[in-house]
């Protein structure tokens, strides 16, 4: 068996030497339908529900709010992939809601937004994992919103773009744990929009996707903290066909390594496939599809070495699966 530090140097080796070979290549997008595995771990221990958040403290993910087809929820779960169970913890004590926002910072977990059924929120709360209990924090200070995406930075949370029930959104605003304070920072460039996808990778962080006027957006870009500056990355159908097929809303994204990955998601229908990006080539290569059932909404989170994609709708039904993304292995129908 590979143990924990072994594993660690496997991977770093393995990412180095895969953006060596993708640098080498051309700027198109290219596929290998075989790299990377998914492997189904044990279903969620909650309703069915889409619309939910995730964080990740001291490698256990938490799980918890979002809409079960009749009811939006307050309750919360801990996976511990170590041992492939999952934990019922302290209820989230703000208004039952889905498509809300959440960010580890400093050790803590935060949730925020969302809408109730008739309002959307701005309203913020901080989960303390030793304690297992929730403290009410400063409001976000942008407009009440859902659909926001959020995104950790130098332990400070970044949340932005969303719809505020007339409107979708493009501007951020940074929290601080230890001042419990907020502050706008540059908004987004290009459209406004719900439903993007966003990871970090060495400190950056990428955003893209979602939906405005109808339209599944294609631009892509790269936040830098240290600047407070957005910049232009290649867009999402620029490849030698034309082909769409990275554009998406409520995609599941996460980062492994030195690599972006968004998979499931939707676009005219509800999606399966994977896709990763390369920020040093500005490129995306396709990757074993997903094989739970094709959804969007699901919530996503990295733990070490393996990502994970959970819960999620489609047209006909919610989901309690979890499944664990494996990038360094290769297709096995077996499991």
């Amino acid at each position: 068996m590979i143990d924990m530090k072994n594993r660690r140097t496997i991977l770093n080796a393995f990412w180095a030497l895969t953006a060596c070979i993708c640098l080498s290549c051309n700027n198109s997008t290219s596929s290998s339908p075989d790299e990377g595995n998914w492997v189904e771990e044990s279903d969620f221990e909650g309703a069915t529900r889409s619309g939910a958040v995730a964080f990740v403290i001291d490698d256990f993910a938490f799980v918890g709010t979002g809409y079960d087809g009749d009811d939006r929820l307050v309750d919360f779960w801990r996976y511990e992939p170590d041992r492939n169970t999952w934990f019922r913890i302290a209820d989230f004590p703000g208004v039952a809601r889905n498509s809300a926002v959440a960010f580890a910072a400093n050790g803590k977990g935060y949730v925020g937004t969302g809408y109730d059924g008739d309002v959307e929120l701005n309203d913020f709360w901080e989960y303390d994992p030793a304690l297992d209990s929730w403290t009410q924090i400063a409001d976000f200070p942008g407009a009440a919103r859902f659909g926001a995406l959020s995104f950790t930075l130098n332990d400070e949370g970044y949340v932005g773009t969303g719809n505020d029930g007339d409107n979708n959104l493009k501007d951020f605003y940074k929290y601080s744990p230890s001042s419990n304070t907020w502050v706008q920072i540059s908004s987004m460039g290009g459209s406004k929009r719900q439903g993007a996808f966003n990871f970090v990778i060495d400190g950056l962080a990428y955003v893209g996707g979602g939906l405005h006027n109808g339209i599944h957006q294609e631009d892509f870009w790269m936040y830098d903290p240290a600047t407070d500056l957005w910049t232009e990355k290649n867009d999402l159908d620029d490849d030698d066909t034309g082909d769409p097929e990275v554009l998406r809303e409520y995609a599941a994204s996460f980062s492994i390594g030195s690599f972006g990955y968004i998979s499931v998601g939707k676009r005219l229908s509800n999606l399966i496939d994977t896709w990763r990006y390369n920020p040093d080539a500005d490129e995306w290569e396709e990757l074993t599809e997903f094989e739970g059932s094709a959804r969007e909404q699901a919530v996503s989170f990295t733990i070490l070495d393996f990502a994970y994609v959970a819960t999620g709708r489609n047209i006909n039904a919610r989901y309690d699966d979890i499944w664990a993304f494996r990038p360094l292995e290769e297709f096995d129908e077996e499991d």
